[in-house]
């Protein structure tokens, strides 16, 4: 299983959302997400208060193609638009899909200043006991 949540403000700088092609960038990415089709989660962008998110959920058997997808939009809207911000969170029951300490635990990428780093989760993990038995 590898389930995913995750949310990334959109912008151009660190200092202002629209650096003057936000618009065309947002087209770009908007095209990007029509693209995908995942049949087990989605991703959207969505405009809260005239500001553009990224919004990613989903749970798959396994982490597969989506997976990948998902690692590259990511990419992209961190090099595209190097003020973005947010957090993925994920898990999977498979410890060679990703390094955390085994199967009992998420881990969150943090994305700022056009840069993803990899964290370790200190609300939900262990999942067990902390949100199963």
């Amino acid at each position: 299983m590898h389930e995913f949540h995750g949310w990334f403000g959109i912008s151009e700088s660190a200092y202002e959302a629209d650096e003057g092609t936000l618009a065309e960038g947002l087209a770009e990415l908007r095209a990007r997400v029509a693209e995908l089709a995942w049949s087990m989660g989605t991703v959207r962008v969505v405009v809260h208060n005239a500001r553009e998110f990224l919004e990613v959920n989903g749970v798959a058997n396994r982490r597969g193609v989506e997976a990948m997808e998902l690692d590259r939009l990511l990419e992209h809207v961190a090099t595209r638009f190097p003020g973005s911000y947010g957090l993925l969170y994920e898990r999977s029951d498979d410890p060679a899909d990703f390094d955390t300490p085994g199967v009992n635990a998420f881990r969150v990428r943090v994305m700022a200043r056009g840069e993803i780093h990899t964290r370790l989760d200190p609300f939900l993990s262990p999942c067990n006991p902390v949100i199963e038995d």
